[in-house]
């Protein structure tokens, strides 16, 4: 039996299911920049980069020499109680780097879920209303709140109900495909009107306290919205004093090519969820909002006794520096182009490519059976998948048919290149038949 094997098995044994969502039988030994080494050896380049956490790469050496440093000095003391350096540096640095021209302020917590609760507490805790509206086909987290406020998988919501009370769902403005299976997108007018019939119906707005949004909905198929459609949201909010709280969690901190999301669109955020990637893969989260909405709840309202963490807290300012000293947010935005590109050219050859969209690297390949009614093409999506881990890239596949490129930021125009050949040579294999043998069986959402 190889170390591989042995280890897959033990893990089996005591590691719940409900943990894992099943693709590879890849054991991780090291991770260097985009580079993963499995247990016996085996490099892969990492077009997941760990769910979007590892932004900066891995192992980057200014935030491994940050952790090394702290953790030499002191590992924790609970800001519940106490103060610390690090906290005090970063909440400065994030309210600064966070968009909107209103004063911020912040809090910290353990991973993005939390974040996301804690934006429906200080939503509903400022405008004292008790509904919270966010979008079908939405992946907030795994908490009950943010597993309340998702609508993605029903895996998250068996056996565990009731859920949340006060939670109402509208459909995501999909620039490729419509609403409820057609295959063609709406009009801005189109996709708010199930929100202005509910507000006419049986949800007073004057009762809603903040819409979620995912400017690009993430784990929901690496989503656009339909040009002009936040904008013309972000008025109704205002119209009736509704706040609007983003989850930047996996689009945040430099992966669409802006630090923030939202500054792709002429809007503001009242509040704003970070994580992944905002300590280098270290767990943390953090909200940042408007000044007199965090100052809405007094302690304990939200507070985690091993929150802002400050070996964690001196990783986010190493992360930070990183996307700051190396121009890595413009980088991005350069090499995303260069991906982009390229893929943009399959969607005309390939019979399969029905799509490709999204903004920096953050990428998402739509695989389909027909491209005249995007029918999702799930088992072609993991055959492409599994193809491409054989070569030696990891790449998995979300929302039933799309390819989910989203390298570290840090990866070289050398990977990229070799990443981008393997995955074109892989769909010309798919194409031509040769893939017919590869099984997808219990893999993906």
């Amino acid at each position: 039996m190889g170390k591989v094997q042995d280890v897959m098995n033990r893990d089996k044994q005591y590691f719940a299911k409900a943990g894992r969502i099943p693709y590879y039988p890849l054991v991780i030994e090291e991770a260097h920049g985009s580079t993963l080494i499995d247990v016996e050896g085996k490099k892969y380049i990492d077009l997941l980069s760990s769910a979007s956490s590892q932004n900066v790469g891995h192992t980057p050496k200014k935030v491994v020499e940050a952790i090394q440093r702290q953790a030499s000095k002191m590992v924790h003391y609970t800001p519940a109680y106490m103060h610390h350096e690090p906290l005090t540096k970063l909440s400065e640095k994030l309210c600064k780097l966070s968009p909107g021209n209103f004063e911020k302020q912040v809090l910290f917590g353990l991973t993005g879920s939390d974040a996301c609760d804690g934006m429906i507490k200080f939503a509903r805790g400022y405008t004292g209303r008790p509904y919270i509206i966010s979008f079908e086909n939405a992946y907030h987290g795994s908490t009950y709140g943010s597993i309340t406020a998702s609508t993605i998988s029903l895996n998250m919501r068996r056996k565990i109900g009731p859920l949340l009370p006060g939670f109402y769902h509208i459909p995501y403005p999909d620039n490729y495909r419509g609403m409820y299976k057609e295959n063609e997108p709406k009009t801005v007018e189109g996709y708010l009107a199930p929100l202005k019939e509910m507000f006419e119906k049986y949800v007073p707005p004057e009762e809603v306290a903040c819409i979620m949004i995912e400017t690009f909905q993430g784990d929901g198929g690496l989503l656009e919205p339909v040009p002009g459609y936040f904008e013309a949201l972000s008025d109704l909010c205002k119209e009736h004093g509704i706040l609007i709280a983003l989850d930047d969690i996996q689009q945040g901190f430099g992966r669409t090519g802006k630090f923030s999301s939202i500054e792709h669109f002429n809007i503001e955020a009242d509040l704003i969820a970070y994580g992944k990637s905002i300590a280098g893969g270290m767990p943390m989260s953090a909200i940042v909002g408007r000044k007199e909405i965090m100052e809405a709840l007094d302690a304990p309202a939200h507070l985690f006794t091993t929150g802002a963490n400050p070996v964690c807290c001196e990783a986010a300012l190493a992360t930070i520096e990183i996307l700051e000293e190396e121009q890595l947010i413009q980088e991005t935005e350069r090499k995303g182009e260069i991906a982009k590109k390229r893929m943009k050219e399959w969607a005309t050859r390939f019979d399969c490519v029905g799509d490709v969209r999204g903004k920096g690297l953050s990428i998402g390949i739509d695989i389909v059976s027909d491209k005249s009614s995007k029918t999702k093409d799930s088992e072609a999506a993991l055959k492409i998948c599994n193809r491409c881990f054989d070569r030696g890239v990891v790449i998995i596949a979300i929302a039933g048919s799309v390819l989910r490129f989203q390298p570290p930021l840090v990866i070289t125009d050398e990977e990229l290149n070799t990443a981008l050949n393997i995955l074109e040579e892989t769909i010309e294999e798919l194409e031509r038949g040769q893939l017919n043998n590869y099984k997808v069986e219990g893999q993906g959402w």
